[in-house]
C-alpha cells in the first residue's frame, strides 16, 4: 500500500513545490515507484518536471470533476519510476465545481484508493491556500509534510495550518499525521534563520527534519529548465541537501513499516 504525503503550506514562496518535485525525483532514483500529483492550479510542479501546461489534455481536473481514472491521465517524466498527474489553470475552476459534488472533501481520496497499490509513494503538491483542494489532499493523505522558509514571517499562519490539520483529523481523516517540517532557504550565517530553526524545533520537537535546504542558485534555476535538481546539477549544495532529506524521509517512513 503506497504512502500518500501532502506537501502543504498556505504561505506561498516557501519552497513547497521545489521540495515536492525534488523529493519525488530522489525517491524514484532510489528505486521507488512514485506518483507526483500536482494539485496547485499554478501547475508549477508540472512545469518543473518538463511538461507544458498549454494544451494539456490529461490532468487532475479530469479526475476530480469528470470522474476519470488517475491511470487514464498519468504522464511519464524523464525520471524512470516517476509519474505525473499534471495540473493547469483549469484546476482553479475545480475549487468552485467541487462545492456541488457529493462528499466534496473526499473526491480525491476515492480516486486515489484505486491507485495506492500501484505506487510506493504518492506525493501531493497542494495549492498555497487552505481551500477545498487542500482539504481534499489532507483527507486523502496519510501525512502532511510542511516546508517552512527560514525567515521571520514563516511562522505566521502556521497555527492556522495546524488548526486545519486538526479539523481534518477530527472530521475527515483520523489517521492524518504531521510527517515533518522542513526548513528551506536556510542561511546558517543569518541570525534570523537560526532563530526560526530554534522556534520550529520548540514547536514541533521531534517532527523537524535534521536536514535543512540551503539557499542555492542552482535550485532556483532548475524549474526554468523543466528539470528537478537531480537532472540539472546533482553536485550542487541544493541537490545534496534534497538527496539527504529524501534519505532521512525514507528512514522515517520505512521505519514505520510502510
Amino acid at each position: 500500500m503506497g504512502r500518500v504525503v501532502s506537501f502543504s503550506n498556505q504561505k506561498g514562496g516557501v519552497g513547497k513545490t521545489t521540495t515536492c518535485v525534488n523529493m519525488a525525483a530522489y525517491l524514484a532514483a532510489a528505486g521507488k515507484s512514485v506518483l507526483l500529483l500536482d494539485l496547485d492550479p499554478q501547475g508549477n510542479a508540472t512545469t518543473g518536471l518538463g511538461v507544458s501546461k498549454s494544451g494539456l489534455k490529461k490532468s487532475v481536473y479530469n479526475v476530480l470533476i469528470d470522474g476519470e481514472s488517475i491511470q487514464a491521465n498519468l504522464l511519464k517524466t524523464e525520471i524512470e519510476g516517476l509519474m505525473l498527474l499534471a495540473a493547469n489553470i483549469d484546476l482553479a475552476g475545480a475549487e468552485v465545481e467541487l462545492v456541488y459534488k457529493k462528499d466534496r472533501e473526499k473526491v480525491l481520496r476515492g480516486a486515489l484508493e484505486r491507485e495506492r497499490e500501484k505506487f510506493d509513494y504518492i506525493l501531493i503538491d497542494c495549492p498555497p491556500s487552505l481551500g477545498l483542494l487542500t482539504i481534499n489532499a489532507l483527507t486523502a493523505a496519510d501525512s502532511v509534510l510542511i516546508p517552512i522558509q527560514s525567515e521571520y514571517f514563516a511562522l505566521e499562519g502556521l497555527s492556522q495550518l495546524m488548526n486545519t490539520i486538526a479539523l481534518v483529523r477530527r472530521h475527515l481523516n483520523r489517521e492524518l499525521e504531521v510527517e515533518g517540517v522542513v526548513l528551506t532557504m536556510y542561511d546558517g550565517r543569518s541570525l534570523i534563520s537560526r532563530q526560526v530553526a530554534a522556534e520550529i524545533g520548540k514547536f514541533f520537537t521531534k517532527k523537524r527534519y535534521e536536514t535543512v535546504i540551503p539557499r542555492n542558485v542552482r535550485l532556483t534555476e532548475a524549474p526554468s529548465h523543466g528539470k528537478p535538481i537531480l537532472l540539472h546539477d546533482q553536485r550542487c549544495a541544493g541537490a545534496r541537501a534534497y538527496q539527504a532529506l529524501t534519505e532521512e524521509f525514507l528512514k522515517k517512513t520505512e521505519g514505520k513499516g510502510d
